[in-house]
């Protein structure tokens, strides 16, 4: 029987769910975060058979400190291989990847992830740019099956997006096949509040769960569009405590599933050097990890 987990972040919650969409033998593509935390975690529990890349180009890496950046010397420590990045947006181009990660600032109805600008809903003017695609579009456009994580469906949710960074069914049925687009399209958004999948036929985005302590009612005040909701609505699964054990092995300072990076916000220039001590004393934790899961 399964022990669940009473204490945990909503970060947390978001990395488990993420890490159960994921299936055993599949290729996967993860950026670094909550991504690559969800990828290990669902390699240590229920699918130790994936194959996990990196837009830096790298085949399975097993780091023993978490990952700063995709250009952190950790992703590629103990990997399996090191292609490259061309190498492996060519195999995902070439329908080798069965499953990518991505997220951003803006979802609709279909799917399509907004990463690149915000626009002045008065004026029409630009009012923030964003970091931008990345590989995120190739993935979009390209992977079999991809999963999209929002951490706020009041904020993140829209009518329709001010830029489309990473296609999903663009304005419903038929457009990714019109446009030629090889991947198979987003399967699920996660997002604070509730997991999120899309009707085979009218490929518009529906309610399939919600997270606990949130309604059905809340969620759809806050989508701006009338979301379907599923007749199989349920509340979602919450971790185990394994699950978050593992988690708070993987990330012990919380950089991705705690309050971590707030240290590197506080005072003028942010206190790097307490957040580093807490990268090296993880060390020791991950050794353990290490020789517990291997």
């Amino acid at each position: 029987m399964k022990k669940y987990a009473k204490d945990y972040t909503l970060n947390e919650l978001l990395v488990v769910t993420t890490a159960k969409v994921i299936h055993d033998y599949e290729t996967l593509i993860a950026g670094v975060g909550i991504p690559t935390l969800a990828a290990s975690l669902a390699g240590i529990t229920h699918a130790q058979n994936i194959v996990v890349t990196t837009e830096w180009g790298t085949v399975n890496p097993n780091p023993r400190r978490l990952m700063f950046s995709v250009t952190d010397t950790t992703v590629n420590e103990r990997a399996v291989a090191l292609p490259g990045s061309q190498v492996i947006m060519n195999d995902m181009q070439n329908g080798r990847l069965d499953l990518g990660v991505i997220g951003g600032a803006q979802v609709d109805r279909y799917g399509n992830v907004n990463s690149t600008m915000i626009l002045d809903r008065e004026t029409g003017g630009l009012k923030t740019m964003l970091p931008g695609s990345g590989g995120a579009n190739d993935i979009a456009t390209s992977a079999k099956r991809t999963i999209i994580i929002m951490r706020s469906t009041r904020r993140c949710f829209v009518e329709k997006v001010d830029y489309i960074t990473s296609p999903g069914y663009l304005d419903g049925p038929g457009c990714r096949e019109k446009y030629g687009m090889p991947g198979g399209g987003p399967e699920i958004v996660i997002s604070a509040e509730g997991t999120f999948r899309f009707d085979p036929e009218a490929k518009e985005m529906y309610l399939a769960t919600y997270h606990p302590g949130v309604s059905v009612e809340e969620i759809r005040e806050m989508v701006p569009w009338d979301l379907k909701v599923s007749p199989d609505v349920r509340e979602t699964e919450p971790p185990t405590e394994e699950e978050i054990e593992i988690l708070r092995l993987l990330d012990p300072s919380g950089m991705y599933v705690g309050s971590g990076k707030k240290i590197l916000k506080e005072g003028e220039q942010g206190n790097f050097g307490v957040f580093l001590q807490n990268m090296l004393d993880s060390f020791e934790p991950m050794g353990r990890f290490v020789k517990r899961y291997d």
